[in-house]
């Protein structure tokens, strides 16, 4: 059966590298220097045509594994920002965007929108993340700022509504004009959606995705919730 309509940022967006966007350095961080240009992990191969891609989306698959921290690249910034407990809570990822010049020339992110990227990733519903998560937040990043970088020709940091609704196509979501135009509206400031808002609408997108094709098990492109997990759900990001 043909799906209607998802997708996700695992995809190559066309006419950009395939590496991602590197920050351009974390002040006071362990490591020193620009972060490692592969930030956590390749991007995943492209959507497939017509439906979701496998459970998991473009998540380079950490579910449940113990990460070699210690040799890893990124671990020297997670460290430098991680609380006591060694995770990362939404004040701290604000902290460490800003400070590595993730967004570069574009408004830095706002603490709204690092509290749903956390959400995007928090499984466990303590409004934090842990290693492997901050590996994968700056992978789907990356992947979003290659997008987002292809349609802002001018680097204004911003794009046009129609641009916005071709992103949106280029990471392999097949939504309808409807629910586009609701997307639009609901992320657009005086007719054009900014770098910060984009990357909002695209964490909901993949966390509402990946929310609905988890209860989709016969994947059929329809499911039956039950109040509280349909709250749950979408108060959640």
């Amino acid at each position: 059966m043909a799906y209607p309509g998802y997708g996700g940022y695992g995809g190559q967006m066309p006419g950009m590298p395939g590496q991602g966007m590197p920050p351009q350095g974390m002040p006071g961080a362990p490591m020193g220097g620009p972060m490692p240009v592969h930030m956590g992990g390749p991007m995943g191969g492209a959507p497939p045509q017509g439906g979701y891609p496998p459970y998991g989306g473009g998540y380079p698959g950490t579910y449940g594994a113990q990460p070699l921290a210690a040799n890893d690249p990124m671990w020297g910034y997670f460290t430098a920002i991680a609380g006591q407990d060694g995770e990362v809570d939404a004040e701290e990822l604000q902290k460490c965007l800003t400070q590595s010049g993730f967004t570069g020339s574009y408004a830095p992110f706002s603490l709204e929108t690092c509290r749903i990227m956390i959400a995007m990733l928090d499984r466990d519903y303590t409004g934090k993340m842990g290693f492997n998560e901050f590996k994968e937040l700056f992978t789907a990043l990356n992947g979003w700022k290659q997008n987002f970088m292809m349609f802002d020709q001018d680097r204004s940091g911003t794009v046009e509504p129609h641009e916005m609704s071709q992103a949106v196509s280029a990471m392999g979501y097949r939504i309808s004009p409807q629910a586009l135009n609701v997307i639009i509206k609901r992320y657009n400031k005086g007719g054009r959606i900014f770098f910060d808002d984009y990357v909002a609408c695209c964490v909901k997108l993949q966390a509402l995705t990946e929310n609905f094709k988890r209860r989709d098990t016969m994947h059929q492109g329809s499911v039956a919730f039950q109040y509280d997990d349909f709250i749950l759900c979408t108060m959640a990001i």
